[in-house]
Formats: structure tokens, sequence, C-alpha cells
């Protein structure tokens, strides 16, 4: 019954945990001002370690320091009891501090004052507990005295030799040194184990020595103690001489039995070994045997850990480094050599002393929360829990309803001001003990603002964003923020507001922009904070450097475009290989970029251009190249020399960072050309040996040019000569033919070895000929020269021949027999009955006669036909008379083929001849034929012009090349509006009209017009054009202009000007004296086309339509008219230019004279600057209007 209601305890405590709801503790700002008001319990800042071994040469501090509000005071027990400081003139205790000083200048020994310390430090909030500190004092004990008698010790047994070193504290480093102060070579046969005893696994001859002395250094007084040296006598069964040892044979070839191995440490098949954890684990097994054993470990069940396994002392030693609980197991040492094997088994445990899973914080409450503390630490054994509080045990404190123990957790709940205490956790096994102090302070305070005032925040548009507010208060207020003093409160969406105050902005926008207020509400009362955010635009680099390589002393140039907020300034700056840029007279920097001109080898490397405003930068990187001409290759060398060979070997030079692609080899030859390199053959970039082939007879020597992407490097030193021996020619003599240069002759040609295809001296052809098919016999020669001619041949009839070349060292291969041919003459035949057949408007078809082969007196080539445009059928249209030829080629009895290209009705002669290679023979009989009528050309030109706001005028001419009658033309046109268009319209007109008027339904009507020329046959090439885009600006303007009061006013003027130059002109020639008229060019009209009494035109010498309409058809619009002269001029019927007697355009600059549409005047009058124009002996005062006023007064 009694275990049950426990069960059932446990269980409700389990649920009331479950349901109770705890506050958050409060977290106290570090804020000089919240500390300084902030009333706390103490906390142990810094105290001495536990287990405290002092050096009895200085004096003792013992080191306990702690803060609280108000300031601590501090007391001390020593072994349990009250320690009363003031009675001990050697001990004083530091000011504002527990830290003790036991100071010996007066007398006194440090052992007395060894012992068991703990602090306490306490205000009016509580009381806190330093660790246990345990006081020894530093010992380093002489080693005692002793005879040691020597030890006497057969070769190749084992050895131990004690070490024993005095108990100090702490315990002493040994190690094994002679009389020399040399330490004792230790090697897989002698070591010192972890005791500080000498190990031996077997004893050699050379280990007999007098003085094997242990020495034992004391870390606190930094003292070392020797040991009395050990004498070691070896009793060998052959006599020993030092010269004949050696590593590989320590015995000298003399017999010394082998043993197998044994354990000299630990003893035994089995031991175990206890470690704590996180301490070091140090396993050992020395073997003794002949030949020495080798030790190996492994661990049984599993692997060893190889992350903190350590193998040491000639791997007799297994060392893990921070023991944890998976280490623990059983480890196996192994010793083998080749008479066996023992093994030694090592059971190891791992213990732990108490360490922390939870340690107990500190706790920082408001009045009427809850909380808890919490204290849970772990161990083998399992640790105990105590609680006390400021310094006793919980058990014996006053009764405290809103506190509740509960194991490893205090529960606290509606705590109330004046319940502050400080509570000790303590846990402890038997292996050690862990003392933690943790406060709980009742705290009331009103809110409070951390930050600076009125802040302003400048963030990049579109990055997240932290508007920061700390603040304080106990209990902990309710922070709100507010944007421009408006709203409910943010929070949720692009906002989130964290716990300790601060506003994040998910994606700052311009929007954004304002100033924000931070809040802070607590029963206690209220505080905010204001912050002011500016949105700007990021700073970027737009426009980044590239990656380039540059050719040397060309320039190189780095883009570095920017684009930032205008109101932040920005620096850019260059850095090369992460230096910064020293620009100096040679690099020039602007805004955008970085010129590098005359590049080197020292410019190359990564440049990076960094753009920095005050709140955030870019950068961008980019590396130059520095490409340049390879260096020219070295140590030419020749080698496996051969008739018509020669290996030639060279070491490339310096690629300059662009890879050598090919290398080009040169020879030079001092026989034919001496001292012109030529082109002997061209090698990959990867070679640089080869073999070259010669050619016979040549004095040679080579040079090597590397070629990479840049270009070519200089030519190598050239390698030493190589000659090759003469041999007979290997080259057939090329370009062998024969041809006549007059009909009784027949040349044979071919081209002259070259050279270096001369093989030797003394070189010449031989050459031989015979008619073909007559079975003669063949005729030969020999010449020096690449030529020969044969006399009185007959006409065009077929030789074989053929060639040889030779030289001292005899003849080459004999050429292939090719056919040549005698002279050629003239054709003596005509062909006959030209005619044509099935003519149409551009192709007829030609007819004849053939001639007989034999008259050709030749190679037949063609028939060639001459023919020729006569005349146009076209009244009145001339042409150019341009003779053209056609060859064809037949052999039929009766050819015939189709002549193309003629132009349509039009008249055509024709003959035809036949022509051999050299000659034509005598023309065929003439022949006339006409072409049929087809579609003209287009038209000449085509004009579109707008004289008002709702009609086009349209003008054409027509075509150059009618190519027949012309019955008319048709305009086919539609409205057009981007990619849609209207229903196409069809106008069709006489072929005497070249002009249309269209009236617009809309004045934003654009139109697609396609006009043609008609013959009988149809319509002809189209020429299409569109209406241009006309605004209807212009023209409200030119008719709002003529409506304005002042234009009305000027016009007046210029009219009252011109009536006076008028009456003074009048004047100066009624009284005899004459002004310079500006001679008046003619104009001359184009020749009107006649027209038939059927309405077509009648072409006159070749001459185009006029523009008769030009000067009409100008648009009111456009400016360029504003210059054009005043038309002074009147024209007569016959058509000649009539010579104004008086022209006032001649005192006008640039003479627009004309009048509008409406009647108004709109020309400009200035005065005439052409002053140097005048007749004879004429006064030049009267030629200008104002020197006219100026002698009229």
């Amino acid at each position: 019954m009694l275990g049950q209601g426990r069960h059932t305890a446990l269980a409700l405590m389990s649920l009331l945990l479950l349901l109770w709801h705890e506050a958050t503790p409060i977290e106290v700002p570090q804020d000089p001002k919240i500390q300084q008001d902030l009333k706390q319990p103490p906390t142990i800042v810094k105290q001495s370690v536990k287990d405290y071994i002092v050096d009895p040469r200085d004096n003792i501090i013992i080191e306990c320091e702690a803060k609280g509000n108000p300031v601590p005071s501090f007391s001390w027990r020593r072994n349990g009891k009250f320690f009363n400081i003031g009675k001990d003139p050697r001990v004083t205790m530091r000011k504002r501090s527990g830290t003790l000083e036991i100071g010996f200048r007066s007398g006194g020994r440090p052992e007395d004052y060894e012992g068991e310390y703990q602090c306490f430090t306490s205000n009016d909030f509580g009381a806190a507990l330093s660790n246990k500190i345990l006081l020894r004092v530093s010992k380093a004990p002489l080693w005692p005295k002793e005879v040691l008698e020597p030890v006497v010790v057969t070769e190749g047994s084992p050895l131990v030799l004690p070490c024993n070193p005095p108990p100090g504290l702490p315990p002493p480093f040994t190690f094994w040194m002679n009389s020399a102060m040399t330490p004792i070579p230790q090697d897989k046969r002698v070591s010192m184990g972890l005791n500080g005893d000498l190990y031996f696994s077997n004893v050699v001859a050379q280990d007999a020595h007098t003085d094997y002395s242990c020495n034992a250094r004391f870390l606190f007084t930094h003292t070392i103690q020797q040991k009395n040296p050990f004498t070691l006598k070896v009793l060998t069964k052959e006599p020993y001489n030092d010269t004949s040892y050696n590593a590989t044979d320590p015995y000298g070839g003399r017999k010394v039995a082998e043993s197998t191995p044994t354990f000299l440490s630990p003893s035994g098949s089995e031991s175990s070994k206890m470690v704590l954890r996180d301490e070091q684990l140090l396993l050992e097994c020395i073997a003794a045997g002949l030949p020495t054993p080798t030790i190996k470990w492994f661990k049984k069940g599993g692997d060893l850990p190889g992350h903190k396994v350590k193998f040491e002392n000639f791997n007799k030693t297994l060392k893990i480094i921070s023991v944890s609980e998976e280490d623990a197991g059983e480890y196996v040492c192994m010793a083998n050599s080749h008479l066996g094997s023992i093994r030694h088994s090592i059971s190891v445990q791992v213990k732990a002393a108490p360490y922390w899973l939870d340690k107990p914080t500190d706790l920082v409450l408001a009045p009427d929360e809850n909380g808890r503390l919490v204290c849970r630490a772990n161990g083998n054994p399992k640790p105990t829990i105590q609680w006390l509080i400021n310094g006793q045990p919980i058990d014996s404190s006053p009764l405290n309803p809103s506190r509740q123990v509960l194991g490893d957790t205090i529960i606290f709940r509606s705590v109330q001001m004046g319940s502050s205490a400080v509570y000790q956790c303590n846990a402890s096994n038997q292996h050690g003990y862990l003392l933690a102090n943790a406060f709980v302070s009742i705290l009331d305070m009103p809110p409070r603002m951390l930050g600076p005032k009125n802040q302003l925040i400048k963030v990049i548009e579109n990055n997240r964003t932290f508007l920061d507010c700390p603040f304080f208060g106990s209990p902990l207020p309710e922070l709100r923020w507010f944007k421009n003093g408006q709203g409910s409160g943010l929070d949720g969406g692009q906002y989130r507001v964290y716990i300790n105050g601060t506003l994040e902005i998910k994606r700052a926008r311009a929007e954004d922009e304002g100033t924000y207020t931070c809040v802070a509400n607590s029963i206690l009362g209220k505080a905010e904070n204001q912050v002011r955010l500016e949105v700007k635009e990021q700073t970027r680099i737009v426009k980044f450097p590239e990656h380039q390589s540059a050719i040397r002393g060309s320039t190189a140039r780095f883009n570095c475009k920017v684009k930032s907020d205008p109101s932040l300034p920005v620096t850019v700056t260059w850095t090369k290989d992460d230096k910064f840029l020293y620009l100096g007279w040679r690099l020039r920097k602007d805004d955008e970029s970085l010129t590098i001109p005359n590049v080197n080898e020292g410019d190359e490397g990564t440049y990076t251009c960094t753009v920095k405003s005050e709140i955030d930068e870019d950068s961008a990187s980019a590396r130059l190249t520095v490409l340049d001409r390879p260096d020219p290759p070295m140590d030419l060398d020749l080698s496996d020399p051969a008739a018509r060979s020669v290996r030639l070997t060279w070491i490339p030079g310096n690629d300059h960072r662009s890879t050598i692609t090919e290398f080009l080899v040169e020879f030079e030859e001092d026989r034919w050309e001496p001292g012109r390199w030529q082109n002997l053959s061209t090698y990959p970039g990867d070679l640089n040996s080869v073999i070259l082939q010669l050619a016979p007879f040549v004095n040679y020597q080579f040079r090597v040019i590397a070629i990479n992407s840049v270009g070519q490097s200089q030519p190598s030193s050239p390698s030493p000569r190589y000659k090759t021996s003469g041999a007979a020619p290997d080259v057939i003599p090329r370009g062998l033919r024969g041809w006549g240069s007059k009909k009784d002759n027949m040349e044979i040609t071919w081209e002259p070895l070259l050279d270096l295809e001369r093989n030797g001296q003394n070189l010449h052809y031989n050459v031989w000929w015979r008619r073909k098919d007559v079975g003669e016999e063949w005729s030969n020669m020999t010449t020096e020269g690449s030529k020969h001619i044969i006399h009185n041949t007959e006409t065009y009839v077929p030789y074989e021949i053929k060639v040889q070349a030779r030289n001292e060292f005899g003849p080459g291969p004999e050429s292939n027999m090719v056919i040549g041919y005698s002279g050629e003459d003239k054709p003596t035949d005509a062909p006959t009955d030209l005619r044509v057949s099935k003519v149409d408007s551009t192709k007829a078809n030609i007819h004849w006669k053939s001639v007989d082969p034999n008259s050709v007196q030749g190679e037949f080539k063609e028939y060639r036909l001459y023919y020729c445009r006569e005349s146009s059928l076209v009244p009145g249209l001339m042409v150019s008379k341009e003779n053209k030829t056609k060859g064809f080629y037949s052999t039929t009895p009766q050819p015939s083929s189709i002549l193309s290209d003629l132009v349509p009705y039009s008249k055509y002669k024709m003959f035809i001849v036949v022509a051999n290679s050299r000659f034509e023979g005598p023309p065929s009989n003439s022949v006339e034929f006409s072409t049929k009528e087809g579609v003209p050309d287009a038209p000449r030109f085509f004009r579109i012009n707008r004289r008002s706001f709702d009609t086009i005028y349209l003008e054409w001419d027509k075509p150059l090349e009618p190519n027949g009658i012309l019955t008319g033309y048709q305009l086919k046109y539609q409205t057009v509006n981007g990619s849609r268009v209207g229903r196409q319209q069809l106008e069709t007109f006489l072929p005497n009209m070249t002009d249309f008027t269209l009236r617009l339904p809309d004045r934003s009507t654009r139109y697609k017009f396609l006009l043609s020329a008609l013959t009988q046959v149809g319509a002809g090439e189209v020429y299409a054009e569109e209406s241009p885009h006309f605004t209807n600006e212009a023209y409200i303007d030119q008719v709002d202009i003529a409506t304005q009061g002042w234009f009305i006013g000027l016009m007046c003027a210029i009219a009252l000007i011109i009536l006076i130059l008028l009456i003074v002109c009048f004047i100066k020639r009624s009284r005899g004296g004459k002004y310079p008229v500006r001679d008046k060019k003619d104009l001359p009209l184009d020749s009107v086309d006649q027209k038939d009494q059927d309405g077509s035109f009648d072409y006159q010498n070749g001459s185009s339509v006029p523009d008769r309409n030009e000067n009409e058809n100008r648009s009111l619009e456009s400016s360029d008219e504003d210059n054009k002269p005043l038309q002074g001029s009147q024209t007569s019927l016959d058509g000649n230019v009539k010579e104004s007697d008086d022209s006032l355009v001649d005192y006008g600059e640039g003479g627009d004279g004309q009048f509008n549409e409406d009647g108004s005047f709109i020309g400009q009058y200035t005065v005439k600057k052409d002053k140097d124009e005048t007749e004879g002996n004429e006064s030049s005062e009267a030629t200008s209007p104002v020197n006219a006023i100026y002698s009229l007064a």
C-alpha cells in the first residue's frame, strides 16, 4: 500500500507539471543604467580550483570573487568550521573581494594552512557558496639513500631496473640518463615503463655500463633529483669484441639462446583498470624474449576508436584521450616473435564523477510569476542531488508556500517581493561532486528604452531590414510598433516583431519609408522610442568587367558601370590580386572603366572593381591575361643523318601564355639562292624533334620559327650546315604541251625544273616527237632550254610528244606521252541557211546548217552568233545599237538553239560564223526578225504629294521600256493601319494621263498604292509606294497664321517698303540712271510630248516626260521651300523662257516670294547681298534698295 501511494503521488506531481503554466524567465540586459539600479543576490564569478596545490616558496592566494547589488560580503570556512581571518596576522582579505592572501615573511609554515576551504558571500538578497577547495602544499622529497649492488645478467636475458621515485606532490616526471647527462637510448628492445622502471626485453653485451641513473623532475620546485646509478654487468659465453657489433646482428655472430615471449609488465594473462570519464587512459604491455617481440593491440567485440587512439613507446603503450563510456571493454595486447606469441587481457572500467546534464541558472521573475530551477547531473555511480538555500539545507529553511521541491527541480508559484535567495545544488558520488549557485531574484521595474533615441536607419531596397528597439522592464512589458504614429500595431504580413523588440521588415520598399515608433507597456508604465527609416536604391555594378586576353603593347579596358541611389555618394576602387591598385601615370580610371594602355607582363592578374556606399557595396572581378609572341626556339641540333633526310631537334622558347600551335622550319642553301630563307615545312606545336625530308645536291642550314595566336617569334639561330649528295632528277618536267604558233609549225614547251629539283649539275632535257597514227619513228633532240619548235608541218595534225630531264648523275623519269597539234588556219566554209522560228517577246529559235569539219582547219570551238537590236517598234523610241555574241557548241549536221534575253517589240539582225581556237570563218547569210509585244517595265517614277488636308496628289512617268504600245495605267490602292489593310480599289487611266488626285475621307488615313503600265499583253512591273504620315498641326499653323494681327501688320509694312522701292527705281530710271539686275539663267523646260489624236504618246528623242507640276506640288509645311527662288520669269507658248525686265527677287535673300493658296504673301524681303555683280561702269550705289533711298535723299 505504501508503494502504491508513492506511485500515485508521483503521477499527480507529473500531471501538475504538465498543467502548470510557467512564465518565461526575465533576461536582464547588461546595460549599465539597468545594472546600476538592479538589486540582485550575489553571484560568484571567480574561485580557485577544487584540488589546489601551491608552491611552498610563494604566498598562498585562495580566490573568491563575487558580484551583486548591494555589494556582497565574504566569509570563509576551514575544514567545515568558521575561519576567523582577523585572529591570524598572516591572513588578509582583499578589499571588495573574498580572496585570501596568506604571507610567510614573518615566519610560519605553509603546511600549517593545508585543509579544505569554502567561501561564503552574501547580501540582503541571499548567500552563495564556492566549491570546497582542498589546499595542499607541493612536496619534493629526497631519494632515500641506498647502496645499489651491481646488477649481473646473462646475455640474452630480460632485465628490469627499478626507479621507485619518491612520492612527490604532484608526482614527479621520471627519465633515465647516464653520467654524461645523456638520455639512455630507447627502442623496441629497451624502454621505460609508465612506472618509471627501465625494461630490457633482452640484454646484449653493449648494455654493460656503470651509470644507469633514474631522474625525477618536480614541476613546482623545478628541481631534478637523481637516484644512485646502477652498474650493469653482462655475462657472455663467448669472447666479446666491440668492433663486431652492428644493429642487424647485436650479438656479433655469437650464439645466444633464443627465448619465447613473456610479459614483464603487466604480469599474468589478465588485469583490470578503472579510469574516469574525460580522463586519459594508458594501457601498457612490455614483453621479454629473444628475438625482441613485437606488440599489437586490439579490442574484443569491436574496433579500436581510431580517431582517439595513439600508440606510443614503440607500440608498447596504448593511449586514449578523453575517455567516454563507450571506451569501456576488454583490450588485448599480443607479443609476437617467430618462436610464438602470448596475450594479456586488460579489462577497462569507465567510471564518472558527476557531470552536468542541466545546470541550474539564475532566475529573474516579476511578482506573481511562476518559474523553476532544474538541477540534473549524471555520473557512474549516479550522483545524489541535494538542495541548499543561502548555504543551508533547504529542508531546514523556513517553509515557503510559493516553493516546492520535487527531486532535482524546485517549482515557484506566484512569487512575491522579498523572496529572493540563492539556491545551491550539490550533485555528488564517490568520485567527486558538483556545486552550482543559482539565484532567484524577484524584480519589479517600469519599462525602459535601452537604445539610442531617434535613430536614422538607411537600408537597401528589397533587402530584409531590422529595426532594433531594446527595452526592459519587470514584469516584461508588451512591445508594439507603429508607423508614422498610425495604425493598430505592425505585426504579420511583411512585418515580424521579435521578443527582444526588433521589428523585421522582410522586404523593404520605397513605401516603407517613414518614422517607426516602438511602445513598451506594462502595469508599471509605458516607454517609447522612434526610428526613422530611409529606403535607398541598391548600389550595383550593371556592366561588369570581363575576362580578357590582351596582346603585349595593346590596350586593355575593364568596364565597371555603376548604378546607385542618387542620395548616396559612392566610391569606386580597383584592386589587383586583392591588393590596392596604384594607378600612376600610365593607368587611367574614370567613372565607368579602368584602362590599361601599353599592356605588359606585369599587368597580368585579377582586377576587382569595388563600389561602396555608406550602407552597401558591390564588386566584380575579371582576369587579364597578357599574351605575346613566343620566344624563338633554342639549341638547334642535327642528328640521324641520311641521304635525303636529317633529324632536327630544338628547345621551344617561352610561349607567353599563348600556346604554340605550330613550328615553321625554314632553310637556306648556298648554291642557287644563297642568303634567301625559304619555307620547308610546318609541324604541330607539341613537337620539338622532326625528321626533315631533303632534296639531293643541296647544302642546307635550318632555322625554326614558333607560331601562336599572337603571331610568329623571331627566327632561331641557324643550325649547322648539312649537305646532301647528288642524284639523277626525280621530277618529270611539268606542263608539257604541243601547239602551233603558225599554220606550218608546232612548238613543244614545258616548265623547267626548279633549282631544288635539279639534283645535280649539267641539267638538260631530252625531247621526243612523232606523227600520230602514221607509224613513223620517234624523232628526238637534247636542249638546255624549255622549248623546241618543229617546222614545215601540215596544218593541224596530231603529234605524240614526251620529255625527260637528266643531269651529270643520270636521266630522270620519262613523262607520259602527250598529244600536241600543229598550227591552225582560218576556216574556209560559212554556215548556211540561217533562219529563225517561234519568235515571242523575249526569245527565238535559230537554225542553220553546219560546215564540213575539215574546213575548220583547227580545233572546232563553237558556232558564234552575232546579233544586234536594230530599232524598237514603238514609234519615236530611240535605242542604242549594241552588237552581242553568243556561242553554240554542236556537231550535228543541222544545229538549232534558243536565243533568249531579247527586248520585246524590237527589230533584230543576226548572222553566224564557225570558229576554231585562233580564227573565225566567213559569215553566213544575215537574218532580220522582230520580237512580239510584251508587258511594260515599271513607271519611271511615282511620287505622292499632299496639298491640303483632304487630298493626295499622285504623279508618275511612262516606263523607259514600254515593250509595246501603251494602252494605259492601272492604280490599285487600299488603306493601311499598322498590320491591317482595307479593301483594295482600282483606277485605270489613259496612256496620256500621268497624275491623279485622291480625296481623303479622313485626314489621318494612309494608303498603299500599286501602279503599273498596260499594253495589250497585260499589266507590267508594279511600282509600290505608301503615302507618308502627315500631321495636321502644320496645316493648322499655316492657316491660322494668316489671321493673326501681327502677321497682317508685317505684310503691310513689307508692301509699303516695296512701294517706296518701286518709286525710287522709277525716279532713277527717269533720270537716266541704271541699277544692276542679277542675270537670270535660262530655265529650260522639258519638251512637252505631243499626243496623237487617239491619246497615245509619241516618244521624241528618247526624252523623259517633264515634271509639269513640280512647282505646284511643294508641300506647304516643308521648311525647305522657304529657300526656293521667286519665279520671276514667264514661259512663252513655244516653250522658251522669257527673262523678266525687272525682278524684285534679286533683292531677296532666298527669294521666297510665293503667295499662299489663300492669296497671302509669305515671302520675306531682305537686302540683296551680291554687291559685286554690276555691269560696266554703272554705279554700285543704286544696287541696294537702301542705297537707292540714300541717293534719293
